[in-house]
């Protein structure tokens, strides 16, 4: 059995926008490809000593439901600490699973609790050398993350999109979540 195991180092830019309905235009307008949107349902996971958060990783499990067009199947992610970037850089390790429910079970096994639970409807559109996300969070609001494959192509991406000059937040929708009674404790 062969396993998709991508390893690598994840560089992406995250903006607050009041609205998709413009950045959608903006990505049409500059000849984007659609690939689809989902739901998703993230459960991160941690030890009850905080292990994970207090060195800045994280470990999460994402089910998904494909909505409309394509979409990635579930998948258990490691992300490593954060690294000095203009925009949020770290390593990070994804596997898919074919069971959420069951990895949840082993992580539990393993020591790992659930500490913050939030939905998603993600919508994914591909510009250049760059994934664009289009983000629908309950309780925190709609944005858009440009990751690519440095900082230049997410600089491009943004100014394309209209959002050279919006306001990068450096939050991440873990911490947001939780802040907002996101979690499962």
């Amino acid at each position: 059995m062969i396993m998709d195991v991508r390893m690598s180092v994840e560089l992406e830019c995250k903006v607050r926008v009041p609205s998709l309905e413009a950045v959608r235009d903006e990505l049409r307008t500059a000849g984007a490809k659609y690939v689809g949107r989902v739901l998703e349902t993230n459960r991160l996971f941690d030890r009850d000593d905080g292990e994970l958060k207090n060195t800045g990783c994280g470990l999460r499990v994402r089910s998904v439901e494909v909505l409309d067009g394509q979409g990635p199947g579930a998948t258990l992610t490691y992300k490593g600490p954060r690294t000095d970037s203009a925009f949020k850089c770290r390593e990070e390790t994804e596997v898919g699973i074919g069971d959420p429910a069951a990895m949840a079970s082993i992580l539990h096994a393993l020591g790992y609790h659930e500490r913050v639970v939030f939905e998603k409807r993600r919508e994914s559109w591909v510009l250049g050398s760059c994934d664009i996300e289009l983000d629908e969070l309950p309780k925190l609001g709609t944005f858009v993350e440009v990751e690519g494959p440095d900082e230049n192509a997410i600089r491009e991406a943004l100014s394309a999109l209209g959002l050279a000059a919006a306001e990068v937040v450096n939050d991440s929708y873990v911490s947001m979540a939780a802040a907002v009674g996101g979690t499962s404790e």
